[in-house]
């Protein structure tokens, strides 16, 4: 084995407290969560309270409206995330021990069932209080990249959904005997920092290719922000569930690499199967924005 970088030595748990028998812990992950949906919601009110960013002077919802919708959306969220993951990656074992489903705090969430319950929530409060739906989409498309960076990060503090076994000398050596499990490796298993990459791309590349476009007036063009978010995203993952290791459900001595997808030797993973239609309908929505409002 070549060089690798060793896993920092970072504990989940931010903090924990021992009260008598009951022990509470925030963990950086719970963390990601509250911090992400803080930090998108007020991004939505600031471009809110800015008429003049919007088509016709008009932002698509009062301010105070926000605060609401963030209800619904963290509903969106974690409902959507939960099951999300109990349909897409272990349906076997939830729907053979349903109780399991509302063990949220033991993991398990889903970004793409995540997607859609906030998908759902948005257009169910949209509808409700007669506000515009593809500006309104628009605007929490540019709020969502911090979440993600920061969910990442703390998806590598917890040392999970790490990559591929690789070489290269910034690969790492995550703790845990799934992680250290590799066949055909002698020693030491380093592995893809698949969570970094994920941050850098959906977080930090994205939100900056989101803000650049915010900065030229997109937000002028309904849908456009939207739609480059869905594409985004879903080129980004894509290209991260190329170095990531897929699900143990998945992975069977006749499908190592674990797609669920096979095609003529290769095939595409779980991740990679969600991100198509996301992409799909993200340049859908994009182009048929630019089309509708072309640039001056």
């Amino acid at each position: 084995m070549q060089g690798y970088i060793a896993f920092p030595d970072i504990s989940p748990d931010l903090f924990s407290l021992q009260i008598g028998s009951f022990n509470f812990a925030l963990r950086w992950y719970a963390l990601a969560y509250i911090a992400g949906l803080l930090i998108g919601w007020r991004i939505v009110v600031a471009l809110m309270r800015r008429p003049a960013l919007w088509k016709d002077g008009s932002a698509p919802m009062l301010p105070g409206q926000v605060e609401a919708m963030l209800t619904w959306v963290i509903l969106g969220v974690i409902l959507g995330g939960r099951i999300g993951f109990v349909l897409f990656y272990q349906p076997d074992r939830y729907l053979a021990d349903p109780a399991q489903i509302l063990r949220i705090w033991e993991g398990g969430m889903s970004f793409h069932g995540g997607m859609v319950g906030v998908i759902l929530a948005g257009v169910l409060f949209c509808r409700k209080h007669a506000i515009p739906m593809l500006p309104t989409a628009d605007a929490v498309a540019l709020a969502v990249p911090p979440g993600l960076f920061l969910g990442r990060i703390a998806n590598f503090i917890n040392a999970e959904l790490w990559g591929r076994p690789s070489t290269l000398p910034f690969a790492v050596a995550f703790p845990g005997e799934a992680a250290q499990t590799c066949p055909g490796v002698v020693g030491v298993c380093a592995r893809h920092p698949s969570q970094l990459y994920e941050a850098g791309l959906e977080g930090l590349l994205l939100g900056l290719i989101l803000f650049l476009l915010y900065r030229r007036g997109g937000l002028q063009h309904g849908g456009l922000l939207l739609g480059t978010f869905l594409a985004g995203y879903g080129a980004s993952r894509f290209f991260v569930e190329l170095f990531r290791q897929a699900d143990a459900q998945f992975i069977s001595p006749g499908n190592p690499m674990g797609y669920v997808l096979q095609i003529a030797g290769s095939g595409l993973s779980m991740g990679q199967v969600l991100s198509l239609p996301m992409i799909v309908l993200g340049l859908s929505f994009a182009l048929t924005a630019r089309r509708r409002n072309p640039p001056a």
